[in-house]
């Protein structure tokens, strides 16, 4: 085997081809011996973040990084992580197994919803994250090799507020978590040849969240985005942004101006969510009247009057149609018409 500090000790320059490709062989051998394991790989990236820069200025966006990885260093260690790399809005973290990086990841996503309810509209904390089970190189300090560039394309593909997780993952994870889980099918991933089967984890019971909203006087259905705040309101952009996630409106151009420009918010916490009012205009939650700053939990099946002119109600798991190219459960809304009434980015 290769000695201690045969690097300096031998005058390459006299070793024949033979030699250095024997020389190769023993690094090679001596590399995969020491080095050489299977770890559970993160990568949490922020979503958005070079225009909340751009908007918000250097130490906005300085403080919402350091939110970010303040947030992750107090739920990764508990669980045996550890971050062994950032590289501009992003975190990539090591576990020594898929079921302690889940568990991390879980707390990490409860912390930030904490956060998030605390935070204005604008400046919430939106993430994606990638989770891959992988051979890889490691000292315990660097962790090298192509399970950590695969890692990286599964966060990257994922949507916002999406935890990606790849087959391998998944293959390590007990029935609980593996209930979670929720397959997209085979996913083309950038730099890779062939795609990929992954799945989407679930970290909150969605049974117990709206997955979308119908609109009663068009039937019309949009998906709601996964972010902890989402917005409603007749504004669709303010300062050159967009000023809801949901945009609501009304053919008769009268009735559209009952709506208020924010409306509302729904708010996601880690175990149910709740409406806030934002307009003095009327806002009735189940025939109930709620004043603006008010707040009431809301659940699948709640029905949402905005000014008199709008009844939005909330649609749950089960009343979501399938697709059955991706295997992903999402909303059908009927085809767009002239004089469409209710709008959001996240339409499917």
């Amino acid at each position: 085997m290769v000695s201690a500090g045969v690097c300096t000790m031998t005058n390459f320059s006299a070793l024949s081809m033979t030699d250095i490709i024997r020389l190769q062989n023993e690094l090679q051998q001596e590399l995969t011996r020491r080095f050489e394991c299977s770890l559970a790989l993160v990568f949490s990236d922020i979503v958005g973040s070079t225009s909340y820069f751009s908007r918000f200025g250097d130490a906005a966006g300085r403080q919402l990084q350091q939110l970010h990885m303040d947030l992750l260093s107090a739920c990764i260690v508990p669980t045996g992580g550890r971050i062994a790399d950032t590289a501009g809005d992003g975190a990539f973290i090591a576990f020594p197994n898929a079921t302690a990086a889940v568990n991390g990841i879980i707390a990490f996503e409860g912390l930030m919803a904490r956060a998030n309810e605390t935070r204005n509209h604008q400046h919430q904390l939106l993430v994606r994250i990638g989770v891959h089970w992988g051979t890889v190189l490691s000292d315990g300090v660097a962790v090298s090799g192509d399970s950590v560039n695969l890692c990286a394309r599964v966060c990257a593909s994922a949507g916002v507020g999406e935890v990606r997780l790849t087959r391998a993952v998944f293959d390590e994870l007990g029935r609980e978590h593996r209930l979670s889980c929720r397959s997209i099918g085979e996913t083309p991933l950038h730099g890779f040849d062939s795609p990929l089967e992954l799945l989407v984890f679930e970290w909150r019971d969605e049974s117990q969240f709206p997955r979308g909203v119908l609109i009663e006087e068009t039937s019309e259905q949009v998906s709601l985005p996964r972010k902890d705040v989402v917005t409603f309101g007749r504004l669709r952009d303010h300062n050159g942004t967009r000023a809801n996630d949901i945009v609501l409106g009304h053919p008769d151009p009268e009735l559209a101006r009952q709506i208020s420009r924010w409306h509302f918010e729904l708010r996601r916490s880690e175990h149910g969510m709740h409406l806030m009012a934002l307009s003095d205009s009327a806002t009735t939650v189940d025939g109930r009247d709620v004043a603006r700053g008010q707040a009431v939990a809301v659940r699948a099946g709640t029905r949402i009057c905005i000014a008199d002119v709008l009844t939005l109600v909330l649609l749950g798991p089960d009343q979501r149609s399938s697709d059955k190219d991706s295997n992903a459960t999402m909303i059908r809304p009927r085809p767009a018409v002239q004089g469409s009434t209710l709008s959001g980015s996240d339409h499917v």
